[in-house]
């Protein structure tokens, strides 16, 4: 067990480090895609940690990623929190809102805990807008400013804020990935397989399942609020309108599209939502860029993709392993 651990990190790692000298090759527009796909990545997980491992369905994860990019820019901005710091106390209190919510989760499922979570992902925006601690509409700004003068002498002249972003958003994704597959391997990820496949053994087996649940929803959120300190950080600011309800229904659809129980498949449901806009930018240059059509063409084109992967993959992205058969297995 600790050499196969010791072998993943060290696999995470030489990625790190690929990715990491990979930013030097590409522009500042692929960099910050890069730092998109990153956060989405993260996201995703998380709630394919919820969805596919613990069997909770949230349509408010957005309003987690609120809950964390809000936290971290207030104790930067406020408090002056050191940058590591501050991502820190975003994702721990995101984990504190997380835990509160899972109390109520414990009790809910199905369709009510689906309410419950997508009632918080409607009235967070409007709840922002009423404290000017929070900055209203307009939201706070969030800069961190240009990478460390040792890193930029290390990398280039042309090291810029970009780039800094993405290596910030890679370093965190590889470790996040890296904790949730080791977690996922624990009693813990046992444990919470046990209970989103047969609640009742579960608990004659010992198991308490609220307390499962709980868990569950407090480690999810702590990783929605990280992904929501790293998205105000690219963004250089958190408001309420960054935050949307379309966010949480997107996130859920990248889960769809990796398969909510394929961890590995994030990747690819994050690099879809990342490449929907760059398709509604060509389409609507095509047609004489109409703002209808950048406005309106990415919903259309998350939610047939949504469809078609319910009908035609709704496991995700699956692995196929000939068996002594012959045939394909699916694992």
């Amino acid at each position: 067990m600790r050499k196969s651990k010791s072998l993943s990190a060290l696999i995470f790692f030489a990625i790190g480090l690929f990715l990491l000298g990979l930013s030097n090759f590409v522009d500042e527009l692929r960099a910050y895609q890069g730092a998109q796909v990153g956060i989405y990545v993260i996201a995703i997980s998380s709630i394919i940690l919820l969805t596919g491992f613990s069997g909770q369905i949230s349509l408010g994860h957005g309003a987690l990623m609120a809950i964390g990019g809000y936290s971290a820019v207030l104790s930067y901005n406020h408090w002056h929190f050191p940058m590591l710091l501050a991502f820190t106390f975003g994702a721990a209190v995101a984990a504190l809102a997380g835990f509160i919510l899972g109390m109520a989760a414990a009790r809910l499922s199905g369709p009510y805990l689906a309410g419950t979570t997508l009632a918080l992902a409607v009235g967070l925006p409007s709840l922002a807008n009423q404290f000017h601690i929070l900055g209203g509409e307009q939201g706070l700004s969030f800069d961190i400013g240009e990478a460390p003068k040792w890193i930029a002498d290390k990398t280039g002249g042309d090291f810029t804020q970009y780039k800094w972003f993405f290596w910030i958003s890679v370093t965190c994704t590889l470790f996040t990935m890296w904790f949730i597959k080791n977690l996922l391997q624990s009693r813990f990820g046992r444990t919470w397989r046990a209970v989103r496949g047969n609640p009742s053994a579960a608990a004659l087996s010992g198991i308490n399942i609220g307390r499962s649940k709980v868990l569950a929803f407090t480690v999810s959120s702590a990783l929605a609020g990280l992904a929501g300190a790293l998205l105000a950080m690219i963004l250089g600011l958190v408001a309420p309108m960054a935050f949307t309800l379309t966010l949480s229904f997107t996130l859920v659809t990248g889960a769809v599209l990796a398969g909510v129980s394929n961890l590995g498949g994030s990747i690819i449901g994050a690099l879809v939502l990342v490449v929907i806009p760059e398709i509604t930018d060509a389409v609507a240059t095509h047609l004489g860029g109409s703002e209808k059509i950048s406005a309106n063409l990415p919903g259309l084109i998350t939610s047939v993709l949504l469809i078609l992967t319910v009908i035609f993959a709704p496991n995700g992205p699956q692995l196929h392993k000939r068996n002594k058969s012959g045939k394909a297995k699916t694992q």
